[in-house]
């Protein structure tokens, strides 16, 4: 899971792990609001997340927790996501301060992007309507008949910032999004993913998003990790929502000199603050054009590092994050 790790602050703050009930240290925890909680229930004993729930609403000042991240839920077996968000939505009201929460901080070690059995989050982005930051983390590959995430399309008036972190987004979770009414909404990354793992959206289902009329207050736009990155690439080329765009990030995918080239004969990047274009498969030649054009300030310095790639040999490109 290149790309993914702990973060080691969120929403402008620390991360604090809470130590699990008969766990704590000598150090008092820290003032409610002056961090971001992270909640983790694998790896403290037989500690299972109903539980660490309940000890952190008996432990801490809830009404003053700004950020929250959900960490590794499970004990033992694997178990899915579900029974987490039904916890978060029966205890919004024990959260009036709450302005960022981050679904499903686990790592390679803990568990592969594919395995996270995300869920329908539908009902946390409705119960929580103060909420300015979400990052969602899992892939979109059915287990049996059961999509593994999902999102109705919904009105929420203060998210400025949605990341959803797969290998395999699915086409009506892209749908859904360009869909929902974010008036405050100025951040934007998606990880399409490959359709192995449930990513199929297309360049025609990221049309909303692509129009400018959508998001009106977007000022990044991330369309990353995906197999049909040139092709997205190009589409960008003529969206007319980059003219509104600081920054974009066409990053971690399989972009190649044709999708290289669709963006330098499009409209003007130069407005842009930043373009993000790492792990890809252009050619020295190209890197070189970007930088000529932009400037190296604009472009991310990861873009020297080209991924291996000969159209001669039996190697597919293959995107940064996909299992």
């Amino acid at each position: 899971m290149t790309d993914i790790e702990h973060p080691e602050s969120f929403h402008g703050l620390p991360v604090h792990t809470l130590p699990g009930p008969g766990r704590a240290t000598d150090a008092p925890l820290p003032d409610a609001g002056s961090v971001a909680w992270r909640l983790e229930s694998a790896w403290q004993g037989d500690l299972t997340f109903g539980p660490l729930w309940q000890h952190f609403l008996d432990t801490v000042d809830t009404t003053q927790v700004r950020a929250l991240v959900i960490g590794a839920w499970w004990q033992e077996e694997y178990e899915p996501f579900a029974p987490v968000v039904d916890l978060l939505v029966a205890h919004a009201d024990r959260f009036p301060a709450l302005r960022a929460l981050f679904l499903a901080d686990v790592v390679s070690e803990e568990c592969e992007l594919s395995w996270l059995e995300m869920c329908d989050i539908t009902p946390v982005v409705e119960a929580f309507g103060e909420l300015e930051e979400l990052t969602v983390r899992g892939s979109g590959e059915e287990v049996g008949d059961r999509p593994v995430i999902g999102l109705r399309p919904v009105r929420h008036k203060s998210l400025k910032s949605l990341r959803f972190e797969s290998g395999g987004l699915p086409s009506d979770v892209v749908r859904a999004i360009g869909a929902c009414e974010l008036p405050a909404l100025e951040r934007l990354e998606l990880w399409l993913g490959v359709t192995e793992y449930g990513g199929d959206a297309t360049v025609e289902d990221l049309a909303p998003l692509l129009s400018g009329a959508t998001f009106p207050a977007l000022r990044h736009l991330g369309l990353q990790n995906s197999e049909i990155q040139d092709e997205i690439a190009a589409a960008v080329a003529s969206a007319p929502v980059v003219a509104q765009l600081e920054s974009l990030s066409l990053s971690m995918g399989t972009l190649g000199d044709e999708g290289a080239e669709a963006l330098l004969s499009g409209q003007p990047l130069t407005h842009l603050k930043s373009l993000d274009l790492h792990h890809h498969y252009m050619s020295d030649a190209m890197v070189e054009r970007l930088r000529n054009l932009l400037g190296t300030e604009r472009v991310n310095g990861e873009i020297d590092d080209v991924e291996y790639w000969d159209p001669e040999e039996d190697v597919d490109r293959y995107v940064a994050v996909s299992e």
